[in-house]
Order: C-alpha cells, then sequence, then structure tokens
C-alpha cells in the first residue's frame, strides 16, 4: 500500500505545528519553504532595533525536523495547485519548478504587508514581516543618526532625525517604543553634532486608539507609556502618500505633511498571492484582505483533502496572530491522524484565546489575558516568560536571555552593524519586483 503524502506549504507557526502533530503518523510529510528558516516572528522587531541577531529568532527548517524520520523538506516557493491532477508546483531558487504530489494539502503559506491599494509606498516605507525586511529597517533607522551627523543644515538633519511608523498594532507600537530606546538610552553621547535625544518618533494611524485589538485600559495605559518615553501618537490621521522625504496625512478636513527620511509602515495585512490561487482552483470565496474562507474545520469547501490554516485562512473572524496559526496547524494534523487511523473527522477548529501582550518598551508591556490586565513591569515579566518559552530550545533560548540583560538591563544593543547596501539592494530588489509585476498586468 502506497503511504499517504502530506504536503506542508510554509514553515511558519501553522505549518510547524502541522508537521509536529504527524510526527508518529503512518504519512510521508513533504514542506515546502520559501526560505531555509522559520521566523519567530513575534520578536522580528528586535532584530530591526538592534536588540536581537537574526539567528536567535530564526531556526532552519531541516534543524526543526531533523529527528521526524517521516518528514522532508525542500526549498521552493509554491506557485499554484492543481486540485485535479493533486499536485503542487514550486519554483527554486534558481527559478526551476518542480512539481509535488500530495493526498493531503496544508497550506500555511502566511500574509504580506498590505498597502491597501497604494503599493508605490513600499519603496519609501518598508514593512516587517521578514528576516530581509528586519536587518533592511535596522540599517535605515541606524543610519539616520549617521546622515543627520553630517548635516549642516538643521532642518535636513531634523528631517534625519525623524522616524515616520504608520499602524499602531502590536507591532507599530513595539517598534516605535524600541526605537524610543534607542534614541534616548543606546545612543547619547556617542555623536558630536547631534543629540539623538532629540529624536522625533511618530506613531500614525487612523484608528482611535493604539491597540485597537487590546482593551481599552490596556490601549490607554499603552498610549500613556509610549507619549512618557517621547513617542509622538498621531491617531485618527490617516497617510495619504509617502514618499522619499516624508508622508502627507489627512487629520480630520486637515492635511499635513510631515518631513521624515524613515518611514516604516505596520498597517495591514494581505493574503499571501496562493490564497487566490486556492481560490480559482478550488471555487472557495475570499475575505476583503484575500484569505480563503474555510469550513468551520479548517478545509476549503468541497476540498476534504485541502486544509488552510494560520494567517492565510479565514474562519470565525479569527486574527492573524501566531496563537490561531499554531492551534490551526496542530488541528489540521489531528484531523489527519485520525482519518488515517479509520476514525471520524470533520470536528470543528476550535480556538482557545489565550489573550494578548505587546510590549511598549523596556520593562513596560500591556497584556489581555481572559480577563487579567496587566502593565507596567508585571506585564513585562510575563511577556518575557511567555516569548522566552515558546523560542526553540537550545542556543536561541540561551543568547536571547544575554542579550534581552544587555539591552534592557544596561544600554547596549549587540546588533548594530549595518552598511548601505542592506538598504540600497533591497531597494533595488524591490523596484524590479514592481517593474515585473506591472509587465504581467
Amino acid at each position: 500500500m502506497t503511504e499517504h503524502r502530506v504536503v506542508v506549504v510554509g514553515a511558519g507557526f501553522g505549518g510547524r505545528y502541522a508537521v509536529r502533530a504527524l510526527k508518529n503518523a503512518p504519512a510521508h510529510v513533504t514542506v515546502l519553504n520559501g526560505t531555509n528558516h522559520h521566523v519567530f516572528e513575534p520578536l522580528i522587531y528586535q532584530v530591526a532595533t538592534g536588540v536581537l541577531s537574526p539567528g536567535e529568532i530564526a531556526t532552519p527548517v531541516r534543524e526543526m525536523f531533523r529527528r521526524q524520520r517521516n518528514a522532508e523538506v525542500l526549498l521552493g516557493w509554491v506557485t499554484d495547485i492543481d486540485v485535479v491532477a493533486r499536485t503542487v508546483t514550486a519554483n527554486a531558487a534558481d527559478g526551476v519548478a518542480y512539481q509535488v504530489p500530495y493526498d493531503t494539502l496544508i497550506v500555511a503559506a502566511g500574509t504580506g504587508q498590505s498597502y491597501f491599494g497604494n503599493d508605490r509606498f513600499a519603496e519609501h516605507a518598508p514593512g516587517l514581516k521578514t528576516l530581509d525586511d528586519a536587518v533592511e529597517l535596522r540599517a535605515r533607522i541606524l543610519t539616520a543618526f549617521e546622515r543627520a551627523e553630517l548635516e549642516t543644515d538643521p532642518a535636513a538633519a531634523a528631517r534625519w532625525m525623524t522616524f515616520v511608523i504608520v499602524g499602531a498594532g502590536p507591532t507599530g507600537v513595539e517598534l516605535a517604543g524600541q526605537i524610543a530606546e534607542i534614541a534616548h538610552r543606546t545612543l547619547p553621547g556617542e555623536y558630536r553634532r547631534i543629540d539623538p535625544r532629540q529624536a522625533r518618533i511618530v506613531l500614525l494611524d487612523a484608528v482611535d486608539r493604539v491597540l485597537p485589538t487590546f482593551s481599552p485600559r490596556s490601549s490607554a495605559s499603552a498610549a500613556q507609556r509610549l507619549r512618557k518615553i517621547g513617542v509622538e501618537v498621531r491617531l485618527g490621521a490617516r497617510v495619504t502618500d509617502v514618499d522619499a522625504t516624508g508622508v502627507e496625512i489627512l487629520a480630520g478636513d486637515d492635511t499635513e505633511r510631515l518631513p521624515a527620511m524613515t518611514k516604516i509602515w505596520s498597517a495591514g495585512v494581505a493574503a499571501a498571492p496562493l490564497a487566490r490561487r486556492i481560490a480559482e482552483a478550488t471555487g472557495a470565496a475570499t475575505d476583503r484582505t484575500g484569505r480563503v474562507r474555510v469550513a468551520p474545520d479548517l478545509t476549503v469547501p468541497g476540498h476534504p483533502e485541502i486544509f488552510v490554516v494560520g494567517d492565510l485562512a479565514s474562519v470565525d473572524g479569527l486574527p492573524g496572530v501566531a496563537q490561531v496559526s499554531i492551534q490551526g496547524g496542530r488541528h489540521a494534523g489531528a484531523t489527519i491522524r485520525r482519518r488515517l487511523a479509520g476514525k471520524p473527522d470533520g470536528r470543528p477548529f476550535r480556538y482557545f484565546d489565550k489573550g494578548n501582550i505587546a510590549t511598549v518598551a523596556r520593562f513596560s508591556a500591556v497584556a489581555d489575558l481572559r480577563g487579567l490586565r496587566l502593565s507596567g513591569l508585571a506585564g513585562w515579566l510575563l511577556w518575557l516568560g511567555v516569548h522566552w518559552a515558546y523560542l526553540p530550545k537550545g542556543r536561541n533560548r540561551v543568547s536571547s536571555l544575554v542579550r534581552w540583560a544587555v539591552a534592557f538591563g544596561g544600554r547596549g544593543r549587540a546588533e548594530r552593524a549595518v552598511t548601505e547596501a542592506q538598504i540600497t539592494a533591497r531597494g533595488a530588489l524591490r523596484r524590479a519586483e514592481a517593474e515585473r509585476a506591472a509587465a504581467e498586468v
């Protein structure tokens, strides 16, 4: 009898936990991932702000599944799915396409940055989704102070020392807080012409409060702490344009320009292009962000052999957070195990909401945990424990504790080595991708 073939697209949280759930199943599991690593995305902003190195939040996919004898890893970006032949097509790094057959497919491809139809903003306001994004943003942030030091025109220096973060969700809040820490704690005393403490950090969003998925009390606490450490919180402000030297915002009936050389976008997410291909191939519906509307058991309607989990799935209005992906991946794996054992399947996915937690600054975080509200040091200690527990075991946990001690207990940032190439190379790639996409239309 031929062994059941399970193909898992994506090695993020959803894919990782789906594969783990199939460890002892009578199946051959093939993991397809575009990069050779899994990223612990909740801490990616700390790479962008010099606290952690890329290696401390990234684990090689092959290392993760080294001891799982029924799993293999193939590197490639999945571009197409044939639901009739039951194959997926992937492109290797050199552009060579290959196909992998499946009996059951789990799609956990995740999401990308959404600019709400204004993709031209990406060149001047990159997002934060990948390790490449984090390394580029770290270079942009730290190089901005170097460029300000070289300026003889005070207005030009002020533009370099203005940082605009668009989007007041967890990523935006955490980035704003850490940039403020860099300006006020790490860099003072190292420059002779500028005072880094004069940096202007502006957090913008069209909503009426920061961290809108948190309780109003936690949102208010986070906003208060941000303002205390020098972050300018601008709510009810919609970005209408972004260019090389600033952003245009609309607040009420008033239009305003904010001169700034460093802009970061964290305002929205869009489903990976693979979601559209799944919808086209299966006839499934998608939501307004492009996510696939799945059945209660996370399968595509009419295709019980295809699961969509994590950020790519639209089910019961659940948010795109790590715990939804983790639990969804486990559910898909458990369902497949029941099927292979001849047991009834079709159990609906039940999400257990463990709450929300976000750091604001050094020794300060907010947490909403099933009725429990924590802020300040208590929230930060909880954040520390939760994230340390979910980091991959071994060197990542040990080195991260050391880095946190240096950054939060002292004033240092271990990862401050940057190059201009980290900015210019990504910019060139982004422009080439935009030109290629325009040519295909």
